[in-house]
């Protein structure tokens, strides 16, 4: 046997070998597409089943009409891609790439097939192969350059870059309480931001040892003078040199909790703050503690320390600490945590906390509880459930339970002293029938509080009857934005986890963005009620809530993008706030976002503002409560017990076997908004699958698909927005003008940290600092305090 003919046969039998595996795929495709048929779905995939079936039985025998029989299936399924998905390039890639890059394999074959037949060439065959490999080449490659970006320039306002005049701190957990993530500091710039090198690296050695719901770093640091100071998931917090990295002291307060263990921030105080305008209990002791960090725990204390030695503070409450469970009766481990920084508003500090979602009805106060920042006294205590009964002693003991509460961060404008309060929902998020009417009053709402008081001046809700837990998850923006009459108007900006931004006037509470009612479809549980309307911020852009059809699904190949098709068309899906019901529902955006507790960076020198998001739809379901036996929980995803109602909840993300979102990418994005026209300057997906990927397999590709994000940016007066929430293990500028990526660091493990930055009183150097202790989705976890410099000048 010569070599040629050896190789003839080589390929012949690799004909039959590709004839089997398009036989199972035909089979596959073939089954599934009846089943979504037999809903109402696409015939595509029957017919591409029986295409494939015919080629891959030819193929076996080593026919050449197995080739040409595959070619017309492909050439099918491109006419069909364009038409139903048009010129979407990942949703091309998710119908076409794979069966291409089979066909180039099944092209390759065709001749031998062909002289085994009938002796003949093909000429045409051989070419035709090459230009398909070279298209699913390029089509691949391209897999690797961004899509769906969108740029409208005459959105993007000059960027004012001038000197920074200013020698602001970083002494909360935005910033400043008015939660911009904004810095004035201009060393670290576009023309020098490449030259960026890492000054340091500190390790907590607070590892976080699970994800989810479980340990988590999400800090963001504070900075006064030359000191850093950090806060770990079990709550240490160390003071570290901020030039240095060295650490100056640490403070461990031996904090404990089931689940939830994490510290977004702490709050820093003053004395000698001229800036404080809320009315103090008391005016507090000067010396020692005349500067002090503000930290809450997750087993619910209050604790203050100096600043300069960490040591607690003797006159704060009992050694140092307020306890926190004073007044809420009965809390069960788990039952209250607090994660986000407190507020540090004049000389008070107040706080909320996080309650635990979808387990009973009779769960802790969401109260909101005001404490003099020198003596831990508590001022004041709004109660949505009462709002008469303000302090201790409590009819029954406790403040009403089961009330809606502040688990992200709070806002403050020391002009108008009001506090900002973004709301949550009454427990449990998918059910409302045993609400209150005080419950729903508060519910899911931004709440405005005069700060001396804690009386409400104003509240409006961005969610009627919450039964989505679309609880207001981030920090209130304040700025301020034009009037059209030449004058100002002070704003109050809020994300949403429905994809909604509103924009109010932080005095009033009305709209300055226009909001209308419109009427969405109710549900048909029994017992709970629906509200026909829901509010629609209709006047600022809506970010990932564009309504899903069939033709969203996808996946990263055709078989998992039918398996989402068949799902989706197994749901009962009526749009934005469709309600759960005993069905199976689909809910887009998830609960988990649209936006989470990052919240916003606002340049306030240009008045642009960046918002990150992600983009994962939850299926959800009520269950009878007699058809499940035995005791169960429910933090947020899985089956969730909802004591003291008729009907459990399981509910989970919409995703394919492989873990990969069912609709289409981007799965997160940033995009910056010019706050002046309330129009999208730019949008651009963030995060690639380089550290992540199917069933958990990382695929060390750094595909720009978009991944979903969580953590918060940071925008900088010379034109830069900083970010590194994302599933793979950067930290990223951007050019704010155009959402290009002008820098990144690889770090060792993912962050959900937010970044910030400050100027050395000492050095002069400019430091951009992150935390780093894994991305959500990812097993990777480390302790990693790193900062960034400038290369010192010689």
């Amino acid at each position: 046997m010569n070599k040629s003919k050896g190789a003839s046969v080589a390929l012949v039998w690799l004909a039959r070998l590709l004839g089997v595996l398009v036989v199972l795929m035909g089979a596959g495709l073939l089954w599934g597409g009846v089943k979504l048929a037999a809903l109402g779905g696409s015939w595509y995939f029957i017919a591409m089943g029986l295409a494939l079936l015919v080629s891959g039985v030819l193929l076996v025998a080593a026919r050449p009409w197995g080739p040409k029989a595959y070619a017309i299936a492909l050439v099918g399924t491109l006419v069909w891609s364009l038409y139903d998905t048009g010129f979407n390039y990942w949703g091309l890639i998710s119908r076409l790439l794979t069966f291409a890059g089979i066909g180039v394999l099944v092209g390759a074959v065709y001749p031998a097939l062909k002289r085994r037949h009938d002796g003949g060439v093909s000429r045409i065959a051989p070419l035709t192969t090459v230009l398909l490999a070279v298209a699913v080449a390029v089509a691949f490659g391209s897999m690797f350059t961004r899509h769906g970006t969108t740029l409208d320039s005459a959105q993007v306002p000059a960027t004012d870059g001038s000197a920074d005049t200013t020698t602001a701190d970083w002494t909360a957990w935005a910033g400043t309480p008015a939660g911009t993530h904004y810095s004035a500091h201009t060393a670290i710039n576009k023309a020098n931001v490449k030259d960026l090198q890492l000054a340091w690296t500190f390790r907590t050695g607070d590892i976080p040892k699970s994800n989810g719901f479980g340990a988590e770093d999400q800090n963001t640091p504070l900075q006064v003078g030359n000191t850093l100071y950090v806060c770990t998931p079990h709550n240490e917090v160390i003071a570290l040199d901020a030039d240095s990295g060295e650490q100056r002291w640490r403070f461990d307060p031996k904090s404990e909790a089931p689940n939830w263990q994490r510290c977004r921030g702490l709050g820093f105080h003053a004395d000698d703050d001229t800036t404080a305008s809320a009315t103090p209990v008391s005016t507090g002791a000067m010396g020692e503690c005349h500067k002090r960090i503000i930290e809450t725990t997750i087993d619910a204390r209050l604790i203050a320390l100096d600043a300069d030695t960490g040591k607690r503070c003797d006159g704060f409450g009992t050694n140092g600490e307020v306890n926190l469970h004073e007044g809420m009766g009965l809390v069960k481990p788990g039952f209250y945590t607090l994660t986000a920084a407190p507020l540090v508003a004049g000389n008070l500090v107040i706080v909320g906390g996080r309650v635990a979602d979808n387990i009973e009805t009779d769960e802790p106060t969401g109260a909101i509880r005001a404490f003099d920042v020198h003596t831990g006294q508590l001022a004041w205590a709004w109660n949505p459930g009462d709002e008469d009964v303000k302090l201790p002693p409590l009819p029954n003991g406790t403040y009403t339970r089961a009330t809606p509460n502040v688990w992200t961060s709070m806002a403050y404008d020391p002009k108008l002293n009001l506090v900002y309060l973004p709301t949550g929902n009454t427990t449990p998020d998918q059910w409302g029938g045993e609400r209150t009417p005080a419950d729903d009053k508060y519910s899911s709402s931004v709440v405005a509080l005069d700060a001396a008081t804690g009386k409400v001046r104003w509240h409006f809700q961005t969610t009627h009857h919450d039964l989505w837990d679309y609880d207001l998850p981030a920090q209130p923006a304040l700025i301020d934005v034009p009037d059209g009459k030449g004058g100002t108007l002070p704003a109050l900006v809020q994300v949403t986890k429905q994809g909604q931004i509103f924009m109010l006037n932080r005095a009033t509470g009305q709209p300055i963005a226009d909001v209308v009612e419109k009427p969405v479809a109710v549900g048909h549980a029994k017992g709970e009620r629906y509200s026909p309307t829901q509010p629609f911020s209709v006047g600022m852009p809506s970010i990932g809530t564009q309504r899903l059809t069939e033709s969203s699904m996808w996946g990263a190949t055709p078989f998992d993008q039918l398996y989402c098709r068949i799902q989706f068309k197994q749901m009962r899906y009526d749009g934005p706030f469709t309600a759960p019901g005993e069905d199976v529902s689909l809910q887009w955006p998830g609960s988990l976002g649209g936006m989470n507790w990052g919240g916003v960076s606002i340049d306030e020198a240009n008045h642009l503002m960046f918002v990150n998001d992600m983009r994962i739809g939850l299926w959800t379901r009520l269950i009878p409560r007699n058809a499940v036996k035995g005791s169960g929980g429910g933090v947020e995803m899985g089956l969730a017990s909802m004591y003291g109602t008729p009907y459990w909840s399981d509910r989970n993300r919409f995703m394919s076997p492989g873990g990969i979102p069912c609709q289409e990418p981007p799965f997160g994005t940033m995009t910056a908004i010019n706050l002046d026209t309330r129009k999208i300057a730019w949008q651009v997906p963030v995060g690639t699958v380089q550290d992540t990927g199917p069933m958990g397999v990382k695929l060390h590709l750094p595909m720009p698909i978009g991944m979903p994000t969580l953590g918060a940016s940071l925008a900088t007066r010379s034109g830069l927005v900083f970010f590194a929430g994302t599933q793979d293990y950067y930290l990223r500028a951007f050019d704010e003008s155009t959402g290009k990526e002008v820098w990144k660091a690889r770090l060792p493990v993912g962050s959900q940290g937010g970044p910030m930055t400050f100027v050395s009183p000492k050095t002069g150097r400019q430091y951009i600092v992150l935390t780093a202790g894994g991305a959500r989705q990812s097993p990777d976890r480390g302790d990693y305090v790193m900062a960034w410099a400038l290369p010192k000048a010689k």
